[in-house]
């Protein structure tokens, strides 16, 4: 199916009091402790309905939770499934209050129309910064120090204590962080290598690495900042473990199973490998308080850290108030940009019109079908514009107000659609 669009240029502000549903009577959840300043957003803009909670909900209790819900809010721990979705019959949309977005099922998510919004760039210098910040704890054996200290014992000694001046750090994963991170280290002397499976334009004087081997034999520091998926997993193990340089540094700020902690702690028992610093886990405790455990605990010149790379008051901050911008401008609007599976699209709106979405399943003849039963309604489309994906197509239209109602049912009834809401 092609995009197509038609516009009217008369272009008006919306009355933030002019949607189709009351207000009050939208539900909003948000759950693991989601920054105030979303709360604060949703309450600015007229949403009194806001429940919060302060940990995830196992999968049978947010399936209960969720049956009236119009906006979910999570972070990384809660799992929104399956049978998450298809009990979510009121859900529009659902904002991850975090960089990734694996935590749901986006597949499902696109075959119920529920739109999918995350924040990949709020919290990048937090845990820039974190990486930095680790590295020269490590190269300088603070963690040891700190231990004997606390001991009793003084360990003042310059043996095996570096500068980061003139290290070289290897980044595995050149994104949004891994660049953030590239250009601190520079600016401490650094010199920088990367890898990355895409061609990544080098920022200052990154270079680019033909291979993970090669990266990993020339760095004195490694630092991973990949996503998780079938090929990052173990990312890290025996069979290329064994190419880092003798005496290096491992970091791990990205996902839990991209190293094999096992495989680690022999490299760092061996002595190939002089330290790490590691704040993500294959399996984390769901709460704090629970007991931890992890192969690579009480080995020396080891820091571990649970799960703060982008827990920052800031972080959080940025989160909060970027994340509920998209929500707010997805149930008001219709504008689904950052959107992980309904379409990006952005229309204004139109002068003496009222909004209509409409998700379907990408097959040819949908925006056909809409046109000709508005059509034949003599019902006037003011604005129109259309974007697609391999599996859905949404469709933003503006029909004149008196006919609005209509407009909607006639629209609901068009073969292969999804979900149709009257915006305003």
């Amino acid at each position: 199916m092609q995009a197509g669009f038609f516009i009217i240029p008369h272009i008006c502000k919306m009355d933030a009091a002019q949607t189709s549903y009351p207000k009050e009577k939208i539900k909003i959840l948000l759950l693991e402790n989601v920054s105030d300043v979303a709360v604060k957003n949703f309450a600015r803009q007229g949403y009194s309905h806001v429940e919060k909670l302060t940990k995830a909900l196992p999968e049978a209790e947010l399936i209960q939770a969720i049956k009236n819900v119009h906006l979910l809010g999570i972070r990384s721990k809660t799992q929104v499934t399956k049978a998450v979705l298809d009990a979510a019959e009121k859900l529009q949309a659902i904002g991850c209050f975090c960089i990734g977005v694996n935590q749901v099922n986006l597949d499902v998510a696109t075959e119920n129309g529920i739109a999918v919004f995350n924040a990949p760039y709020s919290n990048t210098r937090s845990v820039a910064e974190l990486v930095i910040g680790a590295s020269i704890m490590l190269i300088r054996r603070i963690p040891d120090k700190n231990i004997a200290a606390h001991k009793g014992t003084w360990m003042k000694e310059s043996s095996g204590s570096y500068e980061l001046r003139g290290k070289t750090l290897g980044i595995i994963g050149y994104g949004n962080i891994g660049t953030q991170v590239s250009v601190l280290a520079e600016s401490l002397g650094m010199r920088v290598i990367f890898y990355d499976i895409e061609t990544k334009m080098p920022l200052g004087n990154a270079e680019d690495m033909r291979s993970l081997k090669e990266v990993l034999s020339k760095a004195d520091i490694v630092t991973l900042h990949v996503p998780e998926t079938a090929q990052t997993k173990n990312l890290l193990n025996k069979s290329n473990l064994k190419y880092c340089k003798k005496g290096s540094i491992i970091l791990n700020y990205a996902r839990g199973e991209v190293i094999e902690l096992n495989d680690l702690r022999k490299f760092i028992e061996s002595g190939q490998i002089a330290g790490a610093a590691i704040d993500v886990f294959p399996v984390e405790p769901e709460k704090n308080g629970d007991h931890f455990e992890s192969p690579i605990q009480n080995l020396p010149n080891v820091l571990l850290t649970p799960h703060i790379g982008g827990s920052t008051e800031e972080a959080q901050q940025n989160i909060g108030e970027d994340v509920s911008n998209k929500l707010l401008n997805y149930l008001e609007k219709g504008v689904s940009l950052g959107s992980h599976t309904v379409p990006a699209l952005s229309l204004p709106p139109q002068e003496g019109s009222h909004r209509i979405l409409h998700i379907h399943r990408n097959v040819p003849g949908v925006l056909s079908e809409i046109n000709s039963a508005l059509s034949r309604n003599k019902i006037n489309i003011v604005g129109q514009y259309l974007k697609t994906n391999d599996a859905i197509g949404y469709v933003v239209v503006d029909v004149d107000k008196q006919l609005s109602r209509k407009a909607t049912q006639l629209l609901k009834e068009v073969p292969n659609t999804i979900k149709v809401r009257l915006l305003y």
